[in-house]
């Protein structure tokens, strides 16, 4: 058979995604500030987009000081609310900040415009309270930088201080190479060295150290508890991590007591020393969903607002725009962002919908563990709640991703509810793998002095008709950071010692 060119036609169906899909479906897997920082792009992008006025009920910051006056009541959007709770909501408004003209210092001028319209400039302004400046707290490198002014007194190792101050991460150790600090400040590695032997012993003792070894060895030191004993207790910290504690004896040259002594004294010490000066604010979570009991014991589910995206499309102005255009090409760039904003806000829309149904579906079927605790956790998966709320797998799976519900048992991600299911051995209903793991757990902290082995919290587990491999048993224990009953019997021997 010759093989020749030649021209076919052949027809085929395919699924093509749009664009305008392609974009609802990254909205529905965005978390709160991925697309808060997608609508900034989008007002930025499209003029015919604007944000919706007084979404949040705020009163605009008048020129003179007066009394804030309460907003309406937020209207809810429609569909956004599974169920309304007979009393509205309480509504938080942002306490209003006066900072006119704040004299910035005390001399004749600044005591002359005591009593202007303006604002009372008293010893309770914000700016001149004492007690917030005695409060100030202060940075890791301010008060290593004050220690070095005092302590070193050449310039060159002042200089060298500064560096290694610079090369400190946020535990307080010193990253980076001397050679290479030698190179770049032209001296020695000896000279850098000095100055690394001074800044050490700064305080909190501990920082500039380039290893674990040398922060504990460094408090120690200050403690004067380094003797050859614990020395070597630090050089072999991995066997300590390893709890060979048999091990360690016989490399010390110590007895069980003297090791459990030492291990203590380890323990309270502070592996991280540069924590306590650095004070950074943990972001909370915010959750997505908010979730609270009715007055007949129901559960009402509704979406924050506060993460609630409010663009609209600006009408009126598409409207003033489109009837002074005569270009063909400007027409076509309105008509073009003007059909965007209509599906944003349309996917936006939808987008909240989609969320609300699908955490609506899961407090439904999650209800035993809203009310009674993490053992009545039920075993779920995705296609449960698909094919509950009609939806395919894959888009429960964009809703739950990084999105959070704010329930009476706290901020859980909706894909904590999500969890395998573990058979029964007695042909009643499955078990979650979330509800047996908080069972081992609880089995071994309830042990005394007979530790239970993984054998036996099978044993255990069986008869309470929960059917578990060991294997599995030793997965989630080691999964939850839970030594081996071999180790938690060393280690009680060690504490009885």
């Amino acid at each position: 058979m010759a093989l020749t060119p030649r021209l076919d036609l052949r027809q085929s169906q395919s699924l093509v995604m749009t664009p305008q899909l392609q974009q609802a479906i990254k909205l529905l897997q965005l978390s709160n500030l991925e697309l808060t920082a997608f609508i900034e792009q989008e007002l930025e992008r499209n003029p015919l987009l604007e944000r919706e006025d007084g979404e949040r009920g705020e009163p605009e910051a008048p020129p003179e000081p007066e009394m804030p006056q309460p907003a309406a009541e937020e209207p809810m959007l429609d569909g956004m609310t599974q169920s309304s709770a007979e009393d509205g909501m309480d509504v938080d408004y942002d306490n209003l900040y006066n900072n006119d003209s704040v004299a910035d210092g005390l001399g004749g001028e600044a005591f002359g415009q005591w009593g202007q319209s303006g604002g009372h400039h008293g010893f309770d302004d914000g700016e001149n309270n004492l007690e917030q400046i005695v409060a100030g707290e202060i940075s890791l490198r301010d008060h290593l930088v004050a220690q070095l002014n005092v302590d070193v007194l050449d310039p060159a190792q002042k200089l060298i201080g500064l560096h290694l101050i610079e090369m400190l991460d946020e535990s307080g150790y010193l990253i980076g190479d001397l050679a290479e600090l030698a190179a770049r400040l032209g001296c020695d590695v000896a000279a850098i060295e000095a100055v690394l032997v001074k800044v050490q012993r700064f305080d909190p003792v501990g920082v500039f150290a380039r290893s674990l070894k040398e922060c504990l060895a460094l408090q120690l030191a200050e403690r004067d508890r380094l003797d050859p004993a614990m020395q070597a207790l630090l050089d072999n910290l991995e066997m300590l991590a390893r709890r060979d504690l048999a091990g360690l004896m016989k490399v010390c040259g110590i007895d069980a007591e003297d090791l459990a002594e030492m291990i203590g004294e380890i323990k309270a010490l502070d592996p991280k020393p540069a924590l306590r000066f650095d004070h950074v604010v943990a972001q909370p979570v915010t959750p997505d969903v908010l979730m609270r009991r009715n007055q007949d014991g129901s559960w009402m589910v509704e979406l924050n607002s506060d993460t609630l995206p409010r663009v609209l499309v600006n009408q009126r102005y598409y409207a003033q725009v489109s009837d002074q255009t005569r270009n063909r090409d400007d027409k076509s760039y309105l008509s073009e962002r003007f059909q965007s904003a209509n599906w944003l806000v349309k996917s936006l829309h939808q987008r909240a919908t989609t969320i609300l149904k699908v955490a609506t579906e899961l407090v439904r079927q999650q209800d035993a563990f809203f009310r009674h605790g993490v053992q009545h956790l039920r075993p779920l998966v995705l296609r449960d709640i698909a094919g509950a709320i009609g939806m395919h797998e894959s888009t429960v799976s964009r809703v739950t991703s990084n999105k959070y519900i704010a329930t009476p048992r706290g901020i859980y991600e909706l894909k904590y509810f999500f969890t395998q299911a573990i058979g029964s051995n007695d042909g009643g209903d499955a078990h979650s793998a979330e509800s047996v793991r908080h069972r081992i757990k609880a089995l071994i902290d309830s042990e005394g002095k007979q530790v239970l082995s993984d054998d036996r919290i099978v044993e255990i587990l069986k008869a309470e008709s929960i059917d578990i491999a060991r294997r599995t048993v030793a997965k989630y224990r080691e999964g939850m950071n839970i030594p081996s009953s071999v180790q938690r019997r060393r280690e009680k021997a060690l504490n009885g010692a």
